[in-house]
């Protein structure tokens, strides 16, 4: 249980208390503290460090590969399709203003779409479709954005061209999110890692918290949950795992830039002479629908086949370590920023691409205080 001081200078007189402590949360947080600078900010974190996919992340600074949009634009509207990559573009220039490309080690070196052979029709539709959705990112971009390009890397099992991407990027996630700590810290926010909220009730003034057996009052409660929102959001929001795995260094590694296959269901990139790849959660939508870290055979064998037969075809590698992230997902793609009850808010269902809208779904949430 905790003390009399701990009590007193962290869990009194509150008001804001922020759960999750991942890019959206502490977005959030610092937004808070520019507008209100003499308020106490409290955020509240299960894990020993960001527990969704802020820290387990690929760190692609992407919006979408083609096929992917070229899906989306299948289940929603050309105006919404738009209005959810300028958000993920304009997300990606506020988190590299806020912590500078230096500290982020953001590197503009282009995205890369690869079809397997196999994917005939989807490379086919995808070549047709480009001067379309080219023409529809026009007004944001005020140029081509997808173009082909002949394989220059030697990947096999592949059509003849590549769909190359020039506004995407790639930065490092663990640079990323302890420069963001450091900012919340500098700017007197409080972060308590280890507490799970295990209830929160409205009252008049604000909403009592509980941490198992130990409540207080916030004034305002916002939720950063992502992945794990969905109790919050009657299912609205459904927690997908993303497997990866990282090969150790690689001598003379020519693999340079953000690289997606399937509609963004694989995806791959060099990271100090590594292979980091992930994905293929579509060879099991049913179990890789959990809140519940892990690796299963299944995907992580998928991995090391397409490593071996398509990515590093003629190279020897061994795995270095496997890990997996929760992300946020659900029938529709925007993320949903809105008022729970009277005191009560959430910023959650990013859809994949947190390090893109992250930040600027942070700044949301905080505005609508």
């Amino acid at each position: 249980m905790f003390s009399y001081w701990e009590i007193k200078n962290w869990f009194s007189g509150v008001d804001y208390t922020i759960v999750g402590s991942g890019i959206v949360g502490l977005h959030a947080a610092l937004r808070l503290r520019e507008r209100f600078p003499n308020s106490k900010i409290l955020v509240l974190e299960r894990g020993s460090l960001p527990q969704g996919a802020s820290t387990k992340n690929a760190g692609f600074a992407c919006f979408g590969s083609l096929s992917e949009i070229n899906d989306d634009l299948k289940t929603h509207t050309e105006e919404e399709v738009l209005e959810l990559i300028n958000k993920r573009w304009a997300g990606l220039q506020l988190l590299r203003k806020r912590l500078g490309d230096a500290v982020i080690d953001f590197k503009p070196f282009g995205g890369y779409e690869l079809f397997l052979e196999n994917d005939t029709a989807g490379y086919e539709e995808c070549l047709r479709r480009m001067p379309f959705v080219n023409e529809v990112l026009k007004p944001l971009f005020k140029t081509d954005v997808f173009a082909k390009e002949v394989d220059r890397f030697d990947f096999k099992g592949i059509h003849e061209y590549l769909i190359f991407n020039p506004f995407e990027g790639q930065i490092d996630t663990g640079n990323m999110m302890q420069a963001l700590l450091k900012e919340a810290y500098a700017n007197n926010i409080l972060i308590l890692n280890s507490q799970t909220v295990t209830a929160h009730h409205e009252k008049a003034d604000g909403v009592e918290v509980a941490l198992g057996e130990f409540t207080f009052t916030t004034k305002k409660l916002l939720f950063a949950t992502n992945g794990f929102a969905s109790k919050l959001t009657n299912d609205a929001v459904r927690p997908a795992r993303a497997q990866v795995l990282i090969t150790e260094p690689i001598p003379n590694l020519d693999i340079k830039g953000t690289f997606h296959i399937d509609r963004g269901y694989y995806y791959f990139r060099n990271i100090n002479d590594r292979i980091l790849f992930g994905g293929a959660r579509n060879l099991d939508f049913e179990g890789e629908t959990t809140a519940e870290f892990g690796e299963t055979d299944i995907i992580q064998q998928q991995l090391e086949k397409m490593l071996r037969e398509v990515i590093l075809p003629t190279t020897d590698f061994t795995i270095a370590h496997r890990w997996s992230g929760i992300m946020g997902m659900g029938n529709h793609k925007k993320p949903i920023v809105e008022q729970l009850s009277q005191n009560t808010y959430c910023g959650v269902r990013l859809g994949g691409m947190g390090v893109a809208i992250g930040s600027m779904i942070g700044a949301e949430l905080a505005d609508l205080v």
